[in-house]
Protein backbone atom coordinates (compact mmCIF):
# COMPACT_ATOMS: atom_id res chain seq x y z
CA UNK A 1 0.00 0.00 0.00
CA UNK A 2 1.21 3.20 -1.07
CA UNK A 3 1.84 6.20 1.64
CA UNK A 4 0.08 9.01 0.85
CA UNK A 5 1.94 12.76 0.34
CA UNK A 6 1.02 15.47 3.07
CA UNK A 7 1.70 18.35 0.03
CA UNK A 8 2.33 21.52 2.02
CA UNK A 9 0.22 24.49 1.44
CA UNK A 10 2.20 27.65 0.75
CA UNK A 11 6.16 27.39 -0.34
CA UNK A 12 6.60 28.81 3.56
CA UNK A 13 5.77 25.26 4.94
CA UNK A 14 7.60 23.76 2.01
CA UNK A 15 10.58 25.51 3.36
CA UNK A 16 9.93 24.82 6.76
CA UNK A 17 9.43 21.15 5.75
CA UNK A 18 12.65 21.17 4.23
CA UNK A 19 14.56 22.41 7.41
CA UNK A 20 13.31 20.08 9.35
CA UNK A 21 14.08 17.49 7.16
CA UNK A 22 17.95 18.37 6.94
CA UNK A 23 18.05 18.80 11.04
CA UNK A 24 18.75 22.76 10.47
CA UNK A 25 16.01 23.26 13.44
CA UNK A 26 14.28 20.76 15.72
CA UNK A 27 11.70 22.48 16.68
CA UNK A 28 10.36 25.62 15.01
CA UNK A 29 9.72 28.82 16.79
CA UNK A 30 7.73 32.34 15.10
CA UNK A 31 6.18 35.22 16.44
CA UNK A 32 4.51 37.95 16.27
CA UNK A 33 5.81 41.50 16.38
CA UNK A 34 4.11 44.71 16.20
CA UNK A 35 5.48 48.07 16.74
CA UNK A 36 3.16 49.61 19.47
CA UNK A 37 2.66 52.71 17.34
CA UNK A 38 -1.18 52.47 16.96
CA UNK A 39 -3.96 49.96 16.48
CA UNK A 40 -3.77 47.10 14.43
CA UNK A 41 -5.27 46.04 11.06
CA UNK A 42 -6.67 43.38 9.10
CA UNK A 43 -3.42 43.27 7.42
CA UNK A 44 -1.77 42.60 10.66
CA UNK A 45 -4.21 39.68 11.31
CA UNK A 46 -2.87 37.59 8.44
CA UNK A 47 0.52 37.92 9.86
CA UNK A 48 -0.75 36.91 13.56
CA UNK A 49 -2.48 34.00 12.09
CA UNK A 50 -0.14 32.90 9.62
CA UNK A 51 3.07 32.71 12.31
CA UNK A 52 0.81 30.85 15.15
CA UNK A 53 -1.01 28.89 12.48
CA UNK A 54 2.65 27.70 11.28
CA UNK A 55 3.73 26.80 15.24
CA UNK A 56 0.31 24.82 15.58
CA UNK A 57 0.89 22.95 12.58
CA UNK A 58 4.76 21.72 13.53
CA UNK A 59 3.92 21.46 17.38
CA UNK A 60 5.90 24.65 18.24
CA UNK A 61 5.82 27.29 19.87
CA UNK A 62 4.55 31.29 19.31
CA UNK A 63 5.46 34.40 20.70
CA UNK A 64 4.05 37.84 20.82
CA UNK A 65 7.25 40.74 20.62
CA UNK A 66 6.71 43.94 20.76
CA UNK A 67 9.13 45.84 18.49
CA UNK A 68 9.01 48.38 20.72
CA UNK A 69 12.58 50.55 20.06
CA UNK A 70 10.94 54.06 18.67
CA UNK A 71 9.90 55.51 22.14
CA UNK A 72 8.48 58.42 20.05
CA UNK A 73 5.51 56.85 18.42
CA UNK A 74 4.70 54.40 21.19
CA UNK A 75 1.97 54.39 24.13
CA UNK A 76 0.66 51.96 26.66
CA UNK A 77 -2.76 52.25 24.94
CA UNK A 78 -1.14 50.16 21.66
CA UNK A 79 0.29 47.62 24.06
CA UNK A 80 -2.57 46.68 25.54
CA UNK A 81 -4.78 46.67 22.63
CA UNK A 82 -2.56 44.59 20.39
CA UNK A 83 -2.65 42.15 23.40
CA UNK A 84 -6.48 41.99 23.52
CA UNK A 85 -6.20 41.39 19.60
CA UNK A 86 -4.40 38.93 19.45
CA UNK A 87 -5.70 36.86 22.01
CA UNK A 88 -8.90 37.49 20.47
CA UNK A 89 -8.03 36.41 17.46
CA UNK A 90 -7.29 33.03 19.44
CA UNK A 91 -3.43 33.14 18.68
CA UNK A 92 -2.19 31.51 22.06
CA UNK A 93 1.04 32.92 22.77
CA UNK A 94 0.77 31.09 26.42
CA UNK A 95 3.30 32.96 28.57
CA UNK A 96 5.64 34.45 26.18
CA UNK A 97 5.06 38.03 25.59
CA UNK A 98 8.25 39.58 25.24
CA UNK A 99 9.33 43.08 24.37
CA UNK A 100 12.25 44.07 22.74
CA UNK A 101 13.23 46.88 25.36
CA UNK A 102 14.00 43.99 27.90
CA UNK A 103 17.03 43.32 25.45
CA UNK A 104 18.59 46.76 25.48
CA UNK A 105 21.39 46.11 27.31
CA UNK A 106 22.21 42.88 25.06
CA UNK A 107 21.68 45.08 22.27
CA UNK A 108 24.18 47.44 23.63
CA UNK A 109 26.74 44.88 24.17
CA UNK A 110 26.34 43.86 20.47
CA UNK A 111 27.02 47.24 19.21
CA UNK A 112 30.24 47.41 21.67
CA UNK A 113 31.40 43.69 20.57
CA UNK A 114 30.85 45.09 16.90
CA UNK A 115 32.98 48.06 17.26
CA UNK A 116 35.23 45.92 18.60
CA UNK A 117 35.19 43.95 15.83
CA UNK A 118 35.86 46.82 13.70
CA UNK A 119 32.18 46.12 12.15
CA UNK A 120 30.97 49.86 13.65
CA UNK A 121 31.81 53.56 14.36
CA UNK A 122 30.51 56.19 15.67
CA UNK A 123 29.24 59.01 12.36
CA UNK A 124 28.64 62.94 12.93
CA UNK A 125 27.24 62.68 9.81
CA UNK A 126 23.92 64.62 9.98
CA UNK A 127 20.63 62.47 9.07
CA UNK A 128 20.13 64.81 5.40
CA UNK A 129 24.49 64.29 4.95
CA UNK A 130 24.30 60.07 5.48
CA UNK A 131 21.17 60.28 2.79
CA UNK A 132 23.38 62.17 0.59
CA UNK A 133 26.11 59.97 0.86
CA UNK A 134 24.39 56.24 0.59
CA UNK A 135 24.16 57.00 -3.35
CA UNK A 136 21.61 55.84 -5.66
CA UNK A 137 20.52 52.60 -7.34
CA UNK A 138 22.90 53.17 -9.70
CA UNK A 139 25.89 54.93 -8.35
CA UNK A 140 27.65 53.67 -5.56
CA UNK A 141 27.75 55.65 -2.19
CA UNK A 142 30.59 57.41 -0.09
CA UNK A 143 32.28 56.62 2.37
CA UNK A 144 31.70 58.96 5.72
CA UNK A 145 34.41 61.22 6.66
CA UNK A 146 34.59 59.50 10.06
CA UNK A 147 34.64 55.82 9.29
CA UNK A 148 38.23 55.26 10.11
CA UNK A 149 38.35 56.23 13.51
CA UNK A 150 40.44 53.92 16.19
CA UNK A 151 38.02 51.12 17.59
CA UNK A 152 39.34 53.00 21.07
CA UNK A 153 37.94 56.49 19.97
CA UNK A 154 34.46 54.73 18.53
CA UNK A 155 34.15 52.81 21.88
CA UNK A 156 34.33 56.33 23.99
CA UNK A 157 32.10 58.16 21.94
CA UNK A 158 29.62 55.35 22.04
CA UNK A 159 29.72 55.24 25.31
CA UNK A 160 29.01 59.02 25.40
CA UNK A 161 26.44 58.53 23.52
CA UNK A 162 24.98 56.48 26.38
CA UNK A 163 25.67 59.09 29.15
CA UNK A 164 23.47 61.45 27.49
CA UNK A 165 26.73 63.76 26.67
CA UNK A 166 25.14 64.47 22.97
CA UNK A 167 22.14 65.76 21.37
CA UNK A 168 19.90 64.41 19.52
CA UNK A 169 21.02 64.18 15.91
CA UNK A 170 24.67 64.64 17.07
CA UNK A 171 25.62 61.19 16.65
CA UNK A 172 24.72 57.87 15.13
CA UNK A 173 26.48 54.36 15.14
CA UNK A 174 26.32 52.77 11.64
CA UNK A 175 27.53 49.42 10.72
CA UNK A 176 30.51 49.39 8.93
CA UNK A 177 29.48 47.32 6.20
CA UNK A 178 30.16 48.13 2.24
CA UNK A 179 29.41 51.86 0.52
CA UNK A 180 29.49 50.08 -2.82
CA UNK A 181 26.92 47.29 -2.43
CA UNK A 182 24.24 47.27 -4.70
CA UNK A 183 22.04 46.78 -1.73
CA UNK A 184 21.77 50.32 -0.41
CA UNK A 185 20.76 48.47 3.18
CA UNK A 186 24.02 47.42 3.33
CA UNK A 187 25.80 50.89 2.64
CA UNK A 188 26.65 50.91 6.30
CA UNK A 189 23.32 51.73 8.05
CA UNK A 190 22.52 53.41 10.79
CA UNK A 191 22.24 51.12 14.07
CA UNK A 192 21.78 53.32 16.79
CA UNK A 193 20.75 56.93 17.27
CA UNK A 194 20.73 59.44 20.09
CA UNK A 195 16.87 60.35 21.60
CA UNK A 196 16.03 61.85 24.86
CA UNK A 197 12.97 60.18 24.72
CA UNK A 198 11.07 58.15 27.75
CA UNK A 199 10.37 55.08 27.23
CA UNK A 200 6.76 53.37 27.99
CA UNK A 201 8.64 49.88 29.23
CA UNK A 202 12.45 51.21 30.59
CA UNK A 203 11.68 54.89 31.31
CA UNK A 204 14.66 57.14 31.38
CA UNK A 205 16.77 54.85 31.23
CA UNK A 206 17.72 55.16 27.75
CA UNK A 207 18.60 58.06 25.53
CA UNK A 208 20.11 55.58 22.88
CA UNK A 209 18.08 53.61 20.95
CA UNK A 210 18.77 51.07 18.39
CA UNK A 211 17.24 51.24 14.92
CA UNK A 212 14.53 48.29 13.99
CA UNK A 213 17.04 46.80 11.39
CA UNK A 214 19.13 46.24 14.13
CA UNK A 215 16.99 45.18 16.70
CA UNK A 216 14.84 42.66 14.75
CA UNK A 217 17.69 39.91 14.22
CA UNK A 218 18.88 40.39 17.87
CA UNK A 219 15.56 40.08 19.23
CA UNK A 220 14.21 36.82 17.12
CA UNK A 221 17.95 35.18 17.87
CA UNK A 222 17.26 36.09 21.78
CA UNK A 223 14.14 33.76 21.92
CA UNK A 224 15.33 31.14 19.84
CA UNK A 225 13.02 32.23 16.71
CA UNK A 226 13.66 29.53 13.73
CA UNK A 227 11.66 30.98 11.13
CA UNK A 228 11.31 35.08 10.77
CA UNK A 229 8.53 35.90 8.91
CA UNK A 230 7.77 39.24 7.33
CA UNK A 231 6.11 40.96 4.76
CA UNK A 232 8.02 41.51 1.06
CA UNK A 233 9.05 45.47 1.55
CA UNK A 234 12.03 43.73 4.06
CA UNK A 235 13.31 41.31 1.72
CA UNK A 236 16.43 43.92 1.17
CA UNK A 237 16.91 44.07 4.39
CA UNK A 238 17.05 40.40 4.75
CA UNK A 239 21.04 40.55 4.05
CA UNK A 240 21.28 43.26 6.99
CA UNK A 241 19.23 40.83 8.97
CA UNK A 242 21.86 37.68 8.10
CA UNK A 243 24.89 40.18 8.26
CA UNK A 244 23.67 41.17 12.08
CA UNK A 245 23.15 37.42 13.65
CA UNK A 246 26.40 36.54 12.00
CA UNK A 247 28.61 39.35 13.09
CA UNK A 248 26.89 39.34 16.48
CA UNK A 249 27.57 35.64 17.07
CA UNK A 250 24.35 34.03 17.26
CA UNK A 251 25.28 29.75 16.69
CA UNK A 252 21.72 28.87 15.36
CA UNK A 253 20.43 31.73 13.22
CA UNK A 254 17.01 32.49 12.63
CA UNK A 255 15.77 32.52 9.05
CA UNK A 256 13.98 35.46 7.59
CA UNK A 257 11.23 34.81 4.99
CA UNK A 258 9.14 37.63 3.17
CA UNK A 259 5.55 37.21 2.04
CA UNK A 260 2.88 39.16 0.18
CA UNK A 261 1.02 41.83 2.20
CA UNK A 262 -2.71 41.78 2.72
CA UNK A 263 -4.48 44.38 0.76
CA UNK A 264 -8.11 45.31 0.68
CA UNK A 265 -9.54 47.88 -1.70
CA UNK A 266 -10.89 50.88 -0.83
CA UNK A 267 -9.91 50.62 2.90
CA UNK A 268 -7.79 53.28 5.27
CA UNK A 269 -5.19 51.67 7.27
CA UNK A 270 -2.76 53.96 7.37
CA UNK A 271 -2.11 54.80 11.39
CA UNK A 272 -1.46 58.56 10.40
CA UNK A 273 -4.59 58.63 8.31
CA UNK A 274 -6.74 56.95 10.94
CA UNK A 275 -4.78 58.75 13.85
CA UNK A 276 -5.96 62.17 11.52
CA UNK A 277 -9.94 60.38 11.60
CA UNK A 278 -9.85 59.89 15.59
CA UNK A 279 -8.48 63.31 16.40
CA UNK A 280 -10.42 65.34 14.03
CA UNK A 281 -14.13 63.46 15.47
CA UNK A 282 -15.01 61.95 12.46
CA UNK A 283 -14.64 58.54 13.82
CA UNK A 284 -14.96 57.97 17.56
CA UNK A 285 -11.84 56.12 17.78
CA UNK A 286 -9.85 53.82 16.40
CA UNK A 287 -12.55 51.21 16.80
CA UNK A 288 -15.01 52.54 15.24
CA UNK A 289 -17.26 50.33 13.30
CA UNK A 290 -16.34 51.92 10.02
CA UNK A 291 -12.28 51.30 10.12
CA UNK A 292 -10.69 48.27 9.48
CA UNK A 293 -8.79 47.99 12.64
CA UNK A 294 -9.27 44.54 14.12
CA UNK A 295 -10.37 46.13 17.28
CA UNK A 296 -12.99 47.75 14.71
CA UNK A 297 -14.01 44.63 13.30
CA UNK A 298 -14.80 43.46 16.58
CA UNK A 299 -17.02 46.07 17.72
CA UNK A 300 -18.11 45.58 13.87
CA UNK A 301 -19.77 42.15 15.17
CA UNK A 302 -16.44 39.96 13.40
CA UNK A 303 -16.02 36.96 14.46
CA UNK A 304 -12.16 35.50 14.84
CA UNK A 305 -13.26 32.13 12.84
CA UNK A 306 -14.60 34.61 9.62
CA UNK A 307 -11.23 36.42 9.47
CA UNK A 308 -9.35 32.85 9.92
CA UNK A 309 -11.83 32.02 6.74
CA UNK A 310 -10.72 35.34 5.10
CA UNK A 311 -6.80 34.58 5.75
CA UNK A 312 -7.58 31.10 4.49
CA UNK A 313 -9.19 32.24 1.13
CA UNK A 314 -6.58 35.05 0.28
CA UNK A 315 -4.12 32.39 0.64
CA UNK A 316 -0.23 32.76 1.08
CA UNK A 317 2.42 33.79 -1.61
CA UNK A 318 4.93 36.46 -3.07
CA UNK A 319 2.55 38.04 -5.23
CA UNK A 320 1.53 41.42 -4.16
CA UNK A 321 -2.78 41.54 -4.70
CA UNK A 322 -5.24 43.14 -3.39
CA UNK A 323 -9.00 41.76 -2.43
CA UNK A 324 -12.52 43.34 -2.77
CA UNK A 325 -13.80 44.05 0.74
CA UNK A 326 -16.79 41.98 -0.01
CA UNK A 327 -14.60 38.67 0.20
CA UNK A 328 -14.81 39.86 3.95
CA UNK A 329 -18.27 40.51 4.27
CA UNK A 330 -19.06 37.27 2.68
CA UNK A 331 -16.62 35.19 5.31
CA UNK A 332 -18.68 36.64 8.11
CA UNK A 333 -21.94 35.90 6.20
CA UNK A 334 -20.68 32.02 6.00
CA UNK A 335 -19.79 31.97 9.61
CA UNK A 336 -23.31 33.52 10.77
CA UNK A 337 -25.74 32.20 8.86
CA UNK A 338 -26.03 28.53 10.84
CA UNK A 339 -25.13 29.71 14.16
CA UNK A 340 -27.30 33.03 15.06
CA UNK A 341 -30.94 33.17 15.61
CA UNK A 342 -33.17 35.37 13.43
CA UNK A 343 -35.60 37.39 14.94
CA UNK A 344 -37.80 40.60 14.00
CA UNK A 345 -36.43 44.44 13.91
CA UNK A 346 -38.88 47.00 12.51
CA UNK A 347 -35.69 49.71 11.42
CA UNK A 348 -38.40 52.37 9.34
CA UNK A 349 -41.09 51.69 11.21
CA UNK A 350 -44.86 52.44 10.84
CA UNK A 351 -48.40 51.22 13.23
CA UNK A 352 -50.46 48.26 11.69
CA UNK A 353 -53.94 47.84 13.56
CA UNK A 354 -55.85 44.30 13.21
CA UNK A 355 -58.88 45.67 13.88
CA UNK A 356 -60.83 42.49 14.54
CA UNK A 357 -58.21 41.06 16.92
CA UNK A 358 -59.13 41.36 20.65
CA UNK A 359 -57.54 44.84 22.17
CA UNK A 360 -56.56 43.67 25.16
CA UNK A 361 -54.83 40.38 24.27
CA UNK A 362 -51.12 38.88 23.71
CA UNK A 363 -50.84 35.75 22.65
CA UNK A 364 -46.93 34.10 21.90
CA UNK A 365 -46.11 32.31 18.77
CA UNK A 366 -44.39 29.68 18.36
CA UNK A 367 -41.53 30.45 15.87
CA UNK A 368 -37.90 28.97 14.57
CA UNK A 369 -34.78 30.46 15.64
CA UNK A 370 -33.07 29.71 13.04
CA UNK A 371 -35.09 28.28 9.44
CA UNK A 372 -31.78 26.85 8.26
CA UNK A 373 -30.71 25.31 11.37
CA UNK A 374 -33.83 23.38 13.48
CA UNK A 375 -31.30 22.84 15.74
CA UNK A 376 -31.34 26.21 17.26
CA UNK A 377 -34.60 25.69 18.45
CA UNK A 378 -37.92 27.55 18.89
CA UNK A 379 -38.31 31.16 20.09
CA UNK A 380 -41.84 32.59 21.57
CA UNK A 381 -42.91 35.70 20.09
CA UNK A 382 -45.55 38.06 21.34
CA UNK A 383 -48.04 39.22 19.29
CA UNK A 384 -51.14 41.58 19.53
CA UNK A 385 -53.75 44.16 18.33
CA UNK A 386 -51.15 46.62 17.15
CA UNK A 387 -47.70 45.97 15.26
CA UNK A 388 -45.38 47.84 14.01
CA UNK A 389 -44.63 46.91 9.88
CA UNK A 390 -41.52 48.43 8.00
CA UNK A 391 -42.63 51.42 6.16
CA UNK A 392 -41.21 50.20 2.66
CA UNK A 393 -44.32 47.16 3.23
CA UNK A 394 -47.03 49.50 2.54
CA UNK A 395 -47.69 51.42 -0.27
CA UNK A 396 -51.09 53.46 -1.30
CA UNK A 397 -50.84 53.06 -5.03
CA UNK A 398 -48.35 50.21 -5.68
CA UNK A 399 -46.80 49.45 -9.04
CA UNK A 400 -46.97 46.14 -10.73
CA UNK A 401 -45.46 43.13 -8.61
CA UNK A 402 -45.80 44.60 -5.97
CA UNK A 403 -47.16 41.50 -3.09
CA UNK A 404 -46.84 43.38 0.30
CA UNK A 405 -49.37 45.32 2.04
CA UNK A 406 -52.07 47.83 0.06
CA UNK A 407 -55.25 49.11 0.24
CA UNK A 408 -57.27 45.43 -0.40
CA UNK A 409 -54.39 43.06 -0.32
CA UNK A 410 -53.44 40.20 1.58
CA UNK A 411 -50.30 39.16 3.05
CA UNK A 412 -49.16 36.79 5.86
CA UNK A 413 -47.33 38.58 9.05
CA UNK A 414 -44.28 36.53 9.01
CA UNK A 415 -45.06 33.46 11.52
CA UNK A 416 -48.29 34.40 12.38
CA UNK A 417 -52.01 35.34 10.17
CA UNK A 418 -53.08 36.70 7.28
CA UNK A 419 -54.17 39.99 7.27
CA UNK A 420 -55.74 42.17 4.63
CA UNK A 421 -55.23 45.60 4.16
CA UNK A 422 -58.87 47.90 4.58
CA UNK A 423 -58.13 51.56 5.07
CA UNK A 424 -54.90 53.82 6.41
CA UNK A 425 -54.52 57.12 7.99
CA UNK A 426 -52.35 60.27 6.87
CA UNK A 427 -51.18 63.41 8.62
CA UNK A 428 -50.84 66.46 7.14
CA UNK A 429 -48.00 66.50 5.32
CA UNK A 430 -49.44 63.19 3.60
CA UNK A 431 -47.51 61.06 5.26
CA UNK A 432 -49.06 57.09 6.49
CA UNK A 433 -49.36 56.91 10.00
CA UNK A 434 -51.31 53.97 10.55
CA UNK A 435 -52.49 51.17 8.47
CA UNK A 436 -55.70 49.43 9.35
CA UNK A 437 -56.32 45.56 8.60
CA UNK A 438 -58.65 42.70 9.43
CA UNK A 439 -56.96 39.07 10.38
CA UNK A 440 -58.00 35.70 9.68
CA UNK A 441 -57.61 33.34 12.71
CA UNK A 442 -57.71 30.38 10.74
CA UNK A 443 -54.64 31.15 8.85
CA UNK A 444 -52.36 31.02 12.06
CA UNK A 445 -48.93 29.80 10.92
CA UNK A 446 -48.60 26.29 11.54
CA UNK A 447 -52.04 25.19 11.72
CA UNK A 448 -52.15 23.70 8.11
CA UNK A 449 -54.21 26.31 6.98
CA UNK A 450 -54.71 25.48 2.65
CA UNK A 451 -57.88 27.75 2.09
CA UNK A 452 -55.69 30.08 -0.29
CA UNK A 453 -52.45 31.35 -0.86
CA UNK A 454 -51.17 34.82 -0.37
CA UNK A 455 -47.66 36.31 -2.47
CA UNK A 456 -46.37 38.38 -0.21
CA UNK A 457 -44.79 37.84 3.40
CA UNK A 458 -43.87 40.61 5.79
CA UNK A 459 -42.09 40.72 9.26
CA UNK A 460 -43.64 42.71 12.28
CA UNK A 461 -42.82 43.41 15.83
CA UNK A 462 -45.70 43.69 18.63
CA UNK A 463 -45.95 47.37 19.47
CA UNK A 464 -47.15 46.62 23.22
CA UNK A 465 -44.08 44.70 23.98
CA UNK A 466 -41.80 45.98 21.58
CA UNK A 467 -38.08 46.59 22.79
CA UNK A 468 -36.56 49.74 21.57
CA UNK A 469 -32.78 49.89 20.21
CA UNK A 470 -30.79 52.20 18.43
CA UNK A 471 -29.14 50.63 14.96
CA UNK A 472 -26.21 51.81 13.14
CA UNK A 473 -25.98 50.89 9.68
CA UNK A 474 -22.32 51.68 8.27
CA UNK A 475 -21.52 52.25 4.54
CA UNK A 476 -17.41 52.48 3.87
CA UNK A 477 -16.04 55.22 5.16
CA UNK A 478 -14.48 55.98 1.96
CA UNK A 479 -16.18 56.88 -1.47
CA UNK A 480 -15.52 54.45 -3.66
CA UNK A 481 -16.86 56.11 -6.61
CA UNK A 482 -14.16 58.80 -5.87
CA UNK A 483 -10.70 56.12 -4.56
CA UNK A 484 -9.22 56.79 -1.39
CA UNK A 485 -6.96 59.88 -2.16
CA UNK A 486 -7.41 63.08 -3.71
CA UNK A 487 -4.33 64.39 -5.61
CA UNK A 488 -3.36 66.74 -2.17
CA UNK A 489 -3.58 63.20 -0.42
CA UNK A 490 -6.35 63.83 1.48
CA UNK A 491 -9.05 61.20 1.86
CA UNK A 492 -12.50 60.82 0.02
CA UNK A 493 -14.63 60.70 2.62
CA UNK A 494 -18.19 58.94 2.06
CA UNK A 495 -20.66 61.62 3.95
CA UNK A 496 -23.25 58.32 4.37
CA UNK A 497 -20.94 56.33 6.03
CA UNK A 498 -22.87 56.30 8.78
CA UNK A 499 -26.78 56.23 9.53
CA UNK A 500 -28.35 55.93 13.00
CA UNK A 501 -31.68 55.26 13.50
CA UNK A 502 -33.15 55.79 17.01
CA UNK A 503 -36.26 53.93 18.91
CA UNK A 504 -36.56 51.21 16.28
CA UNK A 505 -38.88 47.95 17.52
CA UNK A 506 -37.62 44.90 18.24
CA UNK A 507 -37.98 41.37 19.57
CA UNK A 508 -38.34 41.53 23.40
CA UNK A 509 -36.38 38.03 23.00
CA UNK A 510 -33.57 40.17 22.15
CA UNK A 511 -33.79 40.95 26.33
CA UNK A 512 -35.14 37.78 27.71
CA UNK A 513 -32.71 35.33 28.77
CA UNK A 514 -35.87 32.77 29.56
CA UNK A 515 -36.83 32.65 25.42
CA UNK A 516 -33.00 32.29 24.76
CA UNK A 517 -30.29 29.85 25.78
CA UNK A 518 -27.82 32.63 25.39
CA UNK A 519 -29.58 35.95 24.66
CA UNK A 520 -27.92 38.33 22.14
CA UNK A 521 -28.44 41.40 24.30
CA UNK A 522 -24.37 41.41 25.48
CA UNK A 523 -21.30 43.66 23.78
CA UNK A 524 -20.57 41.71 20.78
CA UNK A 525 -23.03 38.98 20.60
CA UNK A 526 -24.50 38.73 16.79
CA UNK A 527 -28.35 38.03 15.44
CA UNK A 528 -29.17 38.32 11.77
CA UNK A 529 -32.54 40.68 11.37
CA UNK A 530 -34.74 39.36 8.85
CA UNK A 531 -34.63 41.04 5.92
CA UNK A 532 -32.60 43.84 6.87
CA UNK A 533 -29.09 42.02 7.65
CA UNK A 534 -26.81 40.81 10.93
CA UNK A 535 -26.12 42.86 13.31
CA UNK A 536 -23.50 43.14 17.00
CA UNK A 537 -24.38 44.83 20.06
CA UNK A 538 -22.31 47.98 20.20
CA UNK A 539 -19.84 47.14 22.60
CA UNK A 540 -18.41 50.72 23.43
CA UNK A 541 -22.74 52.16 23.69
CA UNK A 542 -25.16 49.44 24.93
CA UNK A 543 -26.82 49.37 27.79
CA UNK A 544 -29.18 47.01 29.05
CA UNK A 545 -31.87 49.51 29.10
CA UNK A 546 -30.11 50.97 25.91
CA UNK A 547 -29.62 48.80 23.25
CA UNK A 548 -27.27 49.85 20.36
CA UNK A 549 -26.61 47.41 17.18
CA UNK A 550 -24.01 48.14 14.41
CA UNK A 551 -24.93 46.37 11.23
CA UNK A 552 -22.25 44.27 10.69
CA UNK A 553 -23.13 43.28 6.99
CA UNK A 554 -26.26 43.13 4.76
CA UNK A 555 -28.00 40.01 3.90
CA UNK A 556 -27.34 39.71 0.02
CA UNK A 557 -23.82 40.44 -1.94
CA UNK A 558 -22.98 40.36 -5.28
CA UNK A 559 -19.50 38.09 -4.60
CA UNK A 560 -18.91 34.94 -5.48
CA UNK A 561 -16.13 32.60 -4.82
CA UNK A 562 -14.03 31.86 -7.70
CA UNK A 563 -15.00 27.96 -9.04
CA UNK A 564 -12.36 25.41 -8.43
CA UNK A 565 -10.25 24.37 -11.32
Amino acid sequence: MEEKTVVSRNFIEQIIDSDLAEGKYETICTRFPPEPNGYLHIGHAKSILLNYGLAKKYGGKFNLRFDDTNPTKEKTEFVDSIIADVKWLGADFEDRLFFASNYFDQMYEAAVKLIKKGKAFVCDLSAEEIREYRGTLTEPGKESPYRNRSIEENLELFENMKNGMYEDGAKVLRAKIDMASPNINMRDPVIYRVAHMSHHNTGDKWCIYPMYDFAHPIEDAIEGVTHSICTLEFEDHRPLYDWVVREVGYEHPPKQIEFAKLYLTNVVTGKRYIKKLVEEGIVDGWDDPRLVSIAALRRRGFTPESIQMFVDLCGISKSQSSVDYAMLEYCIREDLKMKRPRMMAVLDPVKLVIDNYPEDQIEYLDVELNLENPELGMRKVPFGRELYIEREDFMENPPKKYFRLFPGNEVRLMGAYFVKCVSFEKDEAGKVTEIHCTYDPETKSGSGFTGRKVKGTIHWVAAKTAVRATVRLYENIIDESKGVYNEDGSLNLNPNSLTVLNDCPIEPAFVDAKLIETPPCHAYDSVQFVRQGYFCVDAKDSREDALVFNRIVSLKSSFRLPKAE
